[in-house]
């Protein structure tokens, strides 16, 4: 068994990290969680974070034969879709997206047409299904609770946990947007700490708390001795409750509202309308302030 050489790439507007991994031996690689740059304010997108990743497969030599996403995010856009149409390489997803893209569908009102069965993605992903990167065996194990159709990648000795798991010192992910759960975060959690302990663990996020650099890479090891949320062992009453009064301090993410709508549809904008522009929806007082 091959294990992966592993590329972070930090974008520190929205705390996300995106990655490169590729076999040293076909320079056959994946792309996970890259984000689209957006401004709110005026409404742009761009590519600017794509295209570092883009230069970087480029550069290195790698061939891109997937490029992935662990979940519908909530923080920031996709460019899943832009890599695609750049590098050839089909895109995949956890098969309980169609979930996710269900329930957004009725937050955001969206036409009776608009397809809720995962198809702007190449390939939906089962638990345990298994693929190879070159020689570096990748197997999908859901891991709900962030959302629900949150996954993770287990590629050789690497394992990216999206945000499910935090760095060791923030603990783990929140569990309260909609199809969100404590209950099944705690046991996705055990699962993920149930594999050996020297799996790097590589996480997408990080708040850099009391001051540190960023930081994306753990091993299991080092989340059973040091996670703050984890390292005594909880029993599942003790995380929830410890989870629960945690999310109802959060305030959403600042892209949520405007995220979900590109990330149900796979990194791509609305249909542009009769002007030739796309427009994003705002559900008003669908979520209470906190």
């Amino acid at each position: 068994m091959a294990n992966p050489i592993v590329k972070p790439f930090w974008d520190k507007p929205t705390g996300s990290w995106q990655y490169v991994f590729h076999d040293a031996n076909t320079m056959k690689g994946a792309i996970i969680d890259p984000v689209l740059d957006f401004d709110p304010l005026s409404g742009a997108t761009s590519t600017a974070n794509a295209e570092r990743l883009l230069s970087y497969v480029k550069e290195t030599g790698i061939e891109v034969v997937w490029i992935l996403d662990t979940h519908p995010h909530a923080d920031h856009f996709s460019s899943a879709a832009w890599l695609s149409e750049k590098l050839g390489a089909p895109t995949g997803i956890g098969a309980k997206v169609t979930g996710v893209q269900e329930l957004w569908k009725g937050i955001y009102n969206l036409p009776d047409d608009f397809p809720t069965d995962g198809s702007q993605w190449d390939r939906l992903f089962e638990e345990g299904d298994t693929f190879m990167v070159g020689d570096v065996p990748v197997k999908v194990m859901f891991s709900p609770g962030h959302t629900l159709a949150s996954i993770s990648y287990v590629a050789g000795d690497a394992a990216f946990v999206h945000d499910t798991l935090m760095m060791p010192d923030s603990g783990s992910s929140r569990a309260d947007f909609p199809g969100g759960s404590s209950k099944q975060l705690y046991d996705s959690i055990q699962a993920i700490l149930a594999l050996p302990d020297s799996t790097r663990v590589f996480v997408g996020h990080d708040y850099a708390p009391d001051g540190r650099d960023e930081a994306c890479e753990a091993t299991i090891a080092d989340h059973k001795a040091s996670n703050i949320h984890f390292k005594n062992n909880p029993s599942e009453q003790e995380y929830r409750t410890l989870r629960d009064a945690r999310d109802q301090t959060l305030a959403l993410p600042k892209l949520m509202l405007a995220a979900l709508q590109i990330n149900i549809r796979g990194g791509r904008l609305p249909k542009e309308e009769g002007n030739g522009r796309s427009y994003l929806k705002l559900p008003m007082n669908y979520f209470s302030p906190r």
